[in-house]
């Protein structure tokens, strides 16, 4: 029994460890654009058998502990923050930018975008082209101005002609059957995974959301939740660790029965 109890606080300690980890990466990144919090899913290790089930009799199982089941991203999204720089685009649902490195390609919820070296097209702040399709063969070099609808069409006016505006493209937007299974790969930026499924950008079938110019997604991140998940990881923690100690003081009182 003694054995069990600090085998069970061990995988507590393990356990609120990472908690702790997510908790305070959480935190970091609560003034981080289009950032997704994540959270830790904790759930029984198996339970050693003393005596099966019998018709009149439940069985007699002795837990041994807990591990960390899964780290999920919550993608509830952020408050859309006016920045009045039209290069900043917001997604109003559940849609993703399309980025590449020419060799990549990944998604994220940041559209702190600007103009490329060449100034043809919009990058994002790594210098990753932005997924922009169609357009009347114009780019950003032809224009004085421009704008962004809520489906992601780019107008612009033209220098040589100010009562002319040219087609720039359409910003994609991808969906995925389940978002949460994206992975990080840093800079904010996703890639698919076999849990979160291939990516989707029929235009406005599948919630893709509407696009907000002159604005950028918050962090999902509130700090009141994560502070009460800071204390409660807190407090598990010390308790984890009760059970260490006392399970130690037990075994020396057993060491001591000898003397």
């Amino acid at each position: 029994m003694l054995l069990r109890s600090l085998g069970s606080g061990v995988s507590g300690l393990k356990n609120f460890q990472t908690s702790l980890d997510v908790i305070g990466n959480n935190i970091s990144n609560v003034s981080t654009t289009g950032y997704k919090k994540a959270r830790v899913n904790f759930e029984d290790l198996f339970s050693n058998n003393v005596q099966t089930a019998k018709t009149d009799q439940n069985a007699i199982q002795v837990g041994l502990g807990a591990q960390a089941g899964s780290i999920d991203n919550i993608i509830t999204n952020g408050v859309a923050n006016p920045t009045g720089n039209p290069y900043d685009v917001a997604i109003n649902g559940e849609g993703y930018f399309s980025v590449t490195d020419g060799t990549n390609t990944y998604f994220t919820r940041a559209g702190d975008f600007k103009l490329s070296s060449d100034g043809t097209h919009l990058v994002s702040s790594q210098g990753m082209a932005l997924s922009v399709e169609g357009g009347d063969g114009h780019d950003f070099n032809d224009v004085s101005a421009f704008t962004i609808d809520k489906q992601g069409v780019i107008r612009g006016t033209l220098k040589s002609d100010s009562e002319t505006t040219a087609n720039l493209g359409t910003i994609q937007v991808y969906t995925f059957n389940n978002p949460a299974g994206l992975e990080k790969v840093g800079n904010s930026l996703y890639q698919t995974s076999q849990a979160s499924g291939t990516a989707n950008n029929d235009q406005g079938t599948n919630g893709q959301g509407e696009l907000v110019q002159n604005a950028l997604e918050g962090s999902n991140v509130d700090l009141t939740d994560e502070m009460t998940a800071l204390i409660e990881a807190q407090r598990a923690y010390q308790a984890n660790a009760r059970t260490i100690t006392t399970a130690d003081q037990i075994l020396q009182e057993l060491v001591q029965l000898k003397r």
